[in-house]
């Protein structure tokens, strides 16, 4: 286990020194039909009010238990939480958002245990390294804290909102792409341009993990970002697609999902069709199909199980130049996209790095290295 840095000017203690645990008895199911004026919260927030609270003050929850274990969250006083989080109840002399920037500087995977339900235990992180300081400089640290990573959620969501505007910009691009008119271009249903085969159920029984026979797709579960990875194999195949074809999901909660076969031959079945294209190139089928999404998903909205039919497929209309020009338009979109990816790509690693920056942070700060002011170069993502 990896050891926080101390500093030698302060006095350590553990983490125990300066909380005090305290358990939820809290479900969903018992307080479904309660109400009152106070608020129950989850691991992902709010849930509802209810008529009583477990805590009298201001106070830090942890989720121990499940997906999320590690994440810590400040409630207000006269409210409760549920029993798959942890109270974690400041003493007297610490201050309670020093604790919380103290708990993110952990990394709870240290800690975790379970496999199929991930839990951790106080017992477990009560030990870890304190720094016992004074109030005063306890509140310090938190207001360094504060407006350091307010800039650094500044530069995060400016990133974030270039990251969406670059995939809008290749979406936006394609709309006009299908829907230019004039000489050259042609208006097609796409029943007139493919082929569609429907996939087939296989029985459990006659799949494997073995490698054995033919890989066999069973939904969107397999899809990559472009082409799809085989992690099922049948020796007795119904339906397949062939390289070059376009997979679409046409049921499940990933309806309108779609990836292009680059494998020779693969079963497909029931929660896919195949898009074999007869009179025009495959690859301008697959960005047309991958505009979709959102029109097949409205489509399967508000059915017991979501999924479209075959006419909802093949009866979508594009426009697409004369066959002579249809290769040089891919590779036209082929390259736009390729620079929509890269630059994708700069704004997801600066993502990155403003997450490592935060821990940074915290480790400083919890090590006694933060100095009195700290300014976050949020171009550089980096702390001057």
């Amino acid at each position: 286990m990896m050891a926080l840095s101390t500093n030698t000017d302060w006095r350590y203690g553990v983490l125990e020194d300066a909380v005090t645990k305290g358990s939820s008895n809290i479900s969903h199911g018992k307080i479904k039909e309660d109400d009152g004026p106070y608020p129950v919260f989850g691991a992902k927030g709010y849930i509802q009010n209810i008529s009583f609270y477990q805590q009298e003050n201001d106070y830090i929850a942890i989720i121990k238990d499940g997906a999320g274990i590690g994440r810590v969250s400040v409630h207000p006083a006269k409210s409760s939480v549920l029993a798959t989080m942890q109270y974690l109840l400041p003493k007297e002399g610490f201050d309670l958002r020093f604790i919380k920037y103290f708990l993110e500087s952990l990394d709870f995977e240290e800690y975790r245990t379970g496999s199929t339900i991930p839990h951790i235990y106080f017992k477990d992180y009560k030990s870890a390294p304190f720094p016992l300081i004074s109030v005063p400089e306890q509140k310090r640290i938190v207001a360094i804290l504060d407006q350091a990573f307010a800039d650094i959620e500044q530069a995060r969501a400016k990133t974030e909102q270039n990251l969406k505007n670059a995939r809008e910009l290749f979406e936006s691009y394609l709309q006009q792409v299908f829907s230019q008119r004039g000489e050259g271009w042609g208006f097609y249903k796409l029943s007139e341009l493919c082929n569609l085969i429907s996939g087939q159920h296989i029985d459990a029984k006659n799949y494997n993990n073995e490698q054995r026979g033919i890989g066999y797709l069973t939904g969107p579960s397999d899809f990559g970002v472009i082409n799809p990875t085989v992690t099922k194999w049948t020796e007795h195949p119904k339906r397949t697609a062939i390289k070059g074809d376009i997979l679409i999901t046409v049921k499940g909660s990933g309806v309108g999902k779609v990836n292009i076969m680059s494998a020779g031959e693969l079963a497909i079945s029931r929660q896919l069709m195949a898009v074999r294209p007869t009179n025009a190139v495959g690859d301008l089928l697959y960005w047309f199909l991958s505009m979709q999404f959102d029109y097949f998903q409205s489509l399967a909205n508000g059915a017991a199980i979501p999924g479209i039919s075959r006419h909802d497929v093949l009866d979508l209309k594009l426009s697409i130049p004369l066959s002579g020009d249809q290769q040089e338009l891919v590779d036209r979109i082929s390259q736009f996209n390729l620079e929509t990816v890269d630059l994708e790509r700069i704004y997801t690693d600066k993502l990155s790095s403003l997450d490592e920056l935060k821990k940074s942070i915290l480790q400083k700060a919890f090590s006694g290295e933060l100095t009195k002011t700290l300014e976050v170069d949020t171009n550089k993502g980096a702390v001057a």
